[in-house]
Formats: structure tokens, C-alpha cells, sequence
């Protein structure tokens, strides 16, 4: 199993280590709820090296690009982010993924550590334009710093000016003593923050210095437990749970990075459905009986006990005090509002459609 170049870090401070996408990661160190609300009030840092960091670069890149994603890559210009997904053949999804745009052809890709070899090879086979792919992901260490106070937490760390930074954009420049450090305004908690690219000879340097400079702001390590449980609050997709394959993006809520302004890997059947109209949508769903958590896979019924769709994902929300679950029903039962029920181990729990996210940011 391969380890970050923090694991003696996570191992120092006493986090329960689990195998997740091949890596020995943290799930937590103090308690999932606790690092959970300190997240959505003060500031959380997260060691999430395992992620792919791809690059592209030379004559071609955009277009190359423009090709293999989803989103309109045109748009993009140095220090500016994009999310976006590689849409397969079959009308699903390879992966979702970030796109820097680091210079003129230029680009850093941010794939999911599950799919990193699956994505390289999308990205070999479909290089039609002949682009310079380097996979850097075993070189480059990521830590995420999320919560209302992270600027204040590591300000003092770098010249860059944070607050003045707009979401889904980034600098380089030193931080920590660290020269070509990616400072990020981007995260998957929806609490504000950033996300930090080092190599890893700094990373051990570079989380000390924030967990130094982090104390007045109450930081705490934070492990994927609280990762989970976060980006399910904000409605934001797993890949593997909400989305995967065989989901189309138009499905899961994703046509604001789906665009056919351009032509790009099986548009042309995505644009069709799109205009046809889907049959069955990602939706959110507020728990009203209390009982088991809804988990993956789990059925769910209307009030006919007709099944209608499938759970992706569950939780105990720690901001809400409730379950919430996120799932794919038919396009009859999408509404906010509507009542279904989600089938576990035999008994029914009442539950309502509700829209993203499950709280206010």
C-alpha cells in the first residue's frame, strides 16, 4: 500500500489509518464530528496527496483538452481553475477532474487517486495531437485548509495575497519558505479555503508551518472521515458512489460543466439527451424517520412502494444532527418535496427530496 509523504505525520499525531484508493490514508485523528464542525467554523487542514496530478503542455494542449473534457477549456487563462469531467463512449463518466491553466498550453489535471491510472490511460489512448503528458502525482503532495478562518490561519506564511484571491483561482509563488508552491482557492468542503501544491521534500515542512501558524484559529488535522461527510452537506459527487460510468453528467447535475459549444468525446449523444430530456436525476433526500444510515445501493420506493431509483450516498450530518442521502431517482419523482421512502434491510424510512446543498453556506 503506498503512503504520502505525511503518513509519519498522521502516525505521530495517533490517526486511525484506513486503505483508501491504494494509499494508507487518515480517516481520523480526534473524532469524525468534531473535525467536522471545526471545519465549518474555524479551519481544518487535510492531507490529500493521494490525488493525480497530471500535466500537458505543448502545440495542441487546448485543443487536445477541449476534446477529452466536458467544460469549455477555451475559457480558461493562466491562474485561473475549471472543473470538468472526461465523458467516456457509453454516454458516463471516466472521472471528474480540476484543469489549471499554469501558462499558454500549458495545463495541471487533478484526477481522483482511484481512477489515476484509468485517466492516464484515457488521456494515452486519446492523445490524437501528439501533447508532452507528464504524471507527477508520486512527486507532489496536497494539503487542503479549509474552513472560514484559513486565510487568517496562513496568511503569514506568504506574500500571496489570499484575500484578494477569487474561487477557483490560484498563484505560485513561496509559502512556508517553499519556492513554486501552488496556492489554490479551490476545496471539496464547502467552508472556504484552499488547497496547497508542494513537492514532496516540503510537505512535512509545509503542514508544521500551518499547523503553527493555524493555532490561533483553533486548526486541526482532519481526515477523509470529515472529508466525506463535509462535501456530502454541499451535494458535491463522489466519484465511485454518485458517479461513475455508466452516469451521464446531465444526470448527475453536472450540465454546467457540460458544454456544447464545442465538440468534444460522445457530445453529440449527451447533446441529444440533453434535448430528449433525461430520464432519472442525482437528487438530495432529508431522512425523516429516525433508524440505520442509508448506505450505497440501497432501493428506493415511492409511496406505491414502486422502486424508483437507488442511494449513492449516506450520512450523518454533524451540522444538521440528521441523516441525509444523495440518489438517482426517475425524472417523476425529482421535485423538492416529494415523499419516497429508502428501503433498509426490509424496513421502509421515510424521506423527502430535497435540493443542494442540505445546508447554507
Amino acid at each position: 500500500m503506498k503512503q504520502t509523504a505525511l503518513h509519519a505525520k498522521h502516525a505521530a499525531l495517533g490517526a486511525k489509518m484506513v486503505p483508501f484508493a491504494g494509499y494508507d490514508m487518515p480517516v481520523q485523528y480526534s473524532g469524525l464530528i468534531a473535525e467536522h464542525l471545526n471545519v465549518r467554523e474555524n479551519v481544518g487542514m487535510f492531507d490529500v496527496s493521494h490525488m493525480g496530478e497530471f500535466f500537458v503542455e505543448g502545440p495542441g494542449s487546448l485543443d487536445f483538452l477541449q476534446k477529452v473534457t466536458s467544460n469549455d477549456v477555451s475559457k480558461l487563462s493562466p491562474g485561473k481553475v475549471q472543473y470538468s469531467c472526461f465523458p467516456n463512449h457509453d454516454g458516463g463518466i471516466v472521472d471528474d477532474l480540476l484543469v489549471y491553466c499554469l501558462g499558454e498550453e500549458h495545463y495541471m489535471l487533478v484526477v481522483n487517486a482511484s481512477n489515476m491510472d484509468k485517466d492516464w490511460k484515457w488521456l494515452e489512448d486519446h492523445n490524437e495531437q501528439g501533447v508532452k503528458l507528464t504524471n507527477r502525482s508520486d512527486e507532489m503532495s496536497l494539503m487542503a485548509v479549509q474552513g472560514p478562518k484559513a486565510t487568517e490561519a496562513i496568511q503569514s506564511l506568504t506574500s500571496i495575497d489570499l484575500a484578494g484571491m477569487k474561487y477557483y483561482t490560484f498563484e505560485r509563488g513561496t509559502f512556508a519558505g517553499s519556492e513554486n508552491v501552488i496556492v489554490s482557492a479551490t476545496g471539496y468542503t464547502g467552508a472556504g479555503g484552499f488547497e496547497i501544491y508542494c513537492e514532496n521534500a516540503d510537505a512535512e515542512k509545509i503542514w508544521d508551518a500551518i499547523m503553527e501558524a493555524g493555532k490561533g484559529q483553533s486548526i486541526l488535522p482532519t481526515g477523509l472521515g470529515a472529508r466525506d461527510t463535509l462535501r456530502m452537506e454541499m451535494g458535491f459527487c463522489l466519484y465511485g458512489n454518485d458517479i461513475d460510468d455508466q452516469t451521464s453528467p446531465l444526470e448527475a447535475g453536472l450540465g454546467w460543466i457540460t458544454k456544447f459549444s464545442k465538440d468534444f468525446v460522445n457530445s453529440e449523444n449527451l447533446k441529444k439527451q440533453k434535448e430528449e430530456g433525461i430520464q432519472r436525476r442525482l437528487v438530495g433526500f432529508n431522512i425523516l424517520d429516525k433508524g440505520p444510515i442509508p448506505r450505497q445501493g440501497y432501493e428506493i420506493e415511492n409511496e406505491a412502494g414502486e422502486v424508483i431509483g437507488k442511494v449513492t450516498s449516506g450520512t450523518m450530518s454533524p451540522s444538521l444532527s440528521k441523516a441525509i442521502a444523495m440518489g438517482y431517482v426517475d425524472k417523476a419523482h425529482k421535485e423538492k418535496g416529494t415523499r419516497v421512502n429508502i428501503v433498509i434491510r426490509g424496513r421502509r424510512l421515510a424521506a423527502e427530496v430535497t435540493a443542494f446543498p442540505f445546508i447554507s453556506k
